[in-house]
């Protein structure tokens, strides 16, 4: 088995750098892949980010967000998290098959003292009931990989703010994300292995994958990118990983509703009809009142990307309040994205 540890903190890149390698590496024998981030989100293939998150929360907080090409939920990464990845011959691992996968994950933890550490459910793994790795698999041009979250030591009060699914705003048919008890493994590890530093968790642990005391001893495994390797994992950040297009765009037709009373205003009835991450109908009811007609600012809505900071620049070029009495544009945009 080679490994390659990522370079980049970077969600967009290290998820660049996975799907390229899995394309395009030497698989003769199986790749295991390392890497760690600063906080951010990465939703499923199927999942719907407005539905799924709080993203007024992710913008203020500077927590980066993309989607991956695997299914599955919603997860939260942040610097005390350590993800990994096996690329395989299809032939070489069943697809669904999480237990064979994340096997060596568990016997490596298991010497470093988390014997309870077991797994469970469909694709995750537990350790007193309490989930710590989360799995998901994606086949293409006959090779299957197996990726996943290793939750070393997160934050883990950030993850209820974070996961936010509000059957009241907004009703899709896509795959929602299940929130469940979570921990992390580094309380469960000796005392000698409950490092500060998340990259020296990683470390050992690849140590206790290929048996040995350092990585100096298996240097003739790790696989070194080339220029063009790194050219092509630059354009797939740009063009996907880092593409509103591929984040928002891919999301399932949805509506979104929203009816509130604002003092000074009224009641205010906003509808959104949004298909690939476009308002494609809008409609606003209510009691308020109005200079201009209300249907003229809901058909300046349509068209328009649904993102906060996309609609937030549309807004620049007209007065929300000739519309609505008293609502200024920063009302309107919060309402939008309430």
């Amino acid at each position: 088995m080679r490994y390659h540890i990522m370079e980049s903190n970077d969600i967009r890149m290290n998820l660049a750098t996975e799907e390229y390698l899995m394309n395009h590496a030497d698989v003769s024998e199986p790749l295991f892949l390392v890497y760690i981030q600063s906080p951010c989100v990465i939703i499923g293939r199927n999942q719907n980010a407005y539905e799924e998150l709080d993203l007024n929360y992710l913008r203020e907080n500077h927590i980066t967000l993309t989607r991956r090409i695997s299914g599955g939920g919603a997860v939260f990464d942040d610097l005390g998290n350590m993800s990994f990845s096996f690329v395989k011959k299809r032939d070489e691992v069943q697809f669904g098959d999480y237990q064979n996968v994340t096997e060596p994950i568990l016997a490596a933890l298991h010497k470093m003292g988390a014997t309870q550490a077991q797994s469970g459910g469909r694709n995750d793994l537990y350790i007193n009931g309490l989930k710590f790795s989360g799995n998901a698999m994606y086949s293409k041009n006959n090779r299957t990989y197996s990726h996943g979250t290793l939750m070393y030591d997160v934050d883990l009060s950030v993850l209820d703010r974070i996961l936010t699914v509000s059957k009241e705003k907004i009703a899709s048919k896509a795959t929602p994300s299940v929130k469940k008890n979570v921990t992390n493994v580094r309380g469960y590890l000796k005392p000698e292995y409950q490092f500060e530093r998340t990259e020296d968790f990683r470390d050992q642990l690849l140590c206790e994958l290929y048996g040995v005391k350092s990585l100096t001893e298996i240097k003739d495994k790790e696989l070194a990118l080339t220029q063009a390797d790194r050219e092509a994992i630059q354009k797939l950040f740009d063009e996907k990983y880092a593409n509103d297009a591929w984040i928002f765009g891919e999301a399932p037709a949805f509506e979104y509703n929203k009816r509130t009373r604002i003092a000074s205003v009224g009641i205010v009835d906003v509808k959104l009809n949004v298909v690939h991450g476009k308002i494609s109908a809008a409609k606003i009811f209510g009691d308020f009142f109005g200079q201009q007609p209300v249907e003229q600012l809901s058909g300046f809505l349509v068209g328009k990307e649904y993102r906060f900071e996309a609609i937030e620049k549309a807004l620049k070029q007209i007065k929300v309040s000739e519309y609505i009495h008293n609502l200024t544009n920063e009302d309107f945009l919060a309402l939008l994205f309430s």
